[in-house]
């Protein structure tokens, strides 16, 4: 089953701020590569087809989880892994995550967990400020303009931001 799952395409992969760093050599953002669920349904509908997979919840010692099943030669085979609530919309983000994670054991979007470090520069950034309290804070949405990949892994990666300024490279893609 290894290699069941294409590669996500740039379009499918989301950013967002992981951390905010200051130093000595200045302060920036770091980012993280990401999917969402929407991407692994589709995902799970074009490789195996709608009839062939589904997923069932269950909380398990106060802990929300998923189960992915993927039907293969008549048998369903199953994944479980569970998910942390989000920041937002609570119950609705642990059930997703809980789906995603599930989703990783199948291999989808395992090789965003190849990713470099991918460090923007304050300059490059709009919305990065600090708060009241003295707190970095960055509202600065960006994007994957280009990704591709060598032997499973990330070897190149372009993303922008939401000026579709180029913000941080890695390979040979300009």
């Amino acid at each position: 089953m290894a290699g069941m799952f294409r590669e996500l395409q740039a379009d499918e992969i989301e950013c967002r701020v992981s951390q905010i760093v200051e130093s000595k050599k200045g302060t920036g953002v770091i980012l993280l590569l990401y999917k969402n669920a929407r991407t692994d349904s589709t995902l799970l509908d074009d490789t195996v087809g709608e009839e062939n997979w589904q997923c069932r919840f269950y909380e398990c010692k106060g802990n929300l989880f998923c189960s992915v099943g993927i039907r293969i030669n008549n048998e369903w085979i199953w994944k479980d892994d569970c998910g942390s609530e989000s920041n937002m919309e609570k119950q609705k983000g642990e059930a997703s995550d809980a789906f995603k994670r599930a989703c990783f054991k199948w291999g989808l979007g395992k090789e965003l967990y190849t990713a470099p470090l991918i460090w923007v520069d304050s300059s490059d950034c709009e919305k990065l400020s600090k708060d009241d309290y003295g707190k970095w804070k960055c509202f600065d949405r960006f994007n994957v303009r280009l990704i591709a990949y060598e032997d499973e892994e990330i070897s190149d990666l372009v993303i922008e931001n939401s000026k579709h300024v180029v913000v941080f490279t890695h390979g040979d893609m300009k």
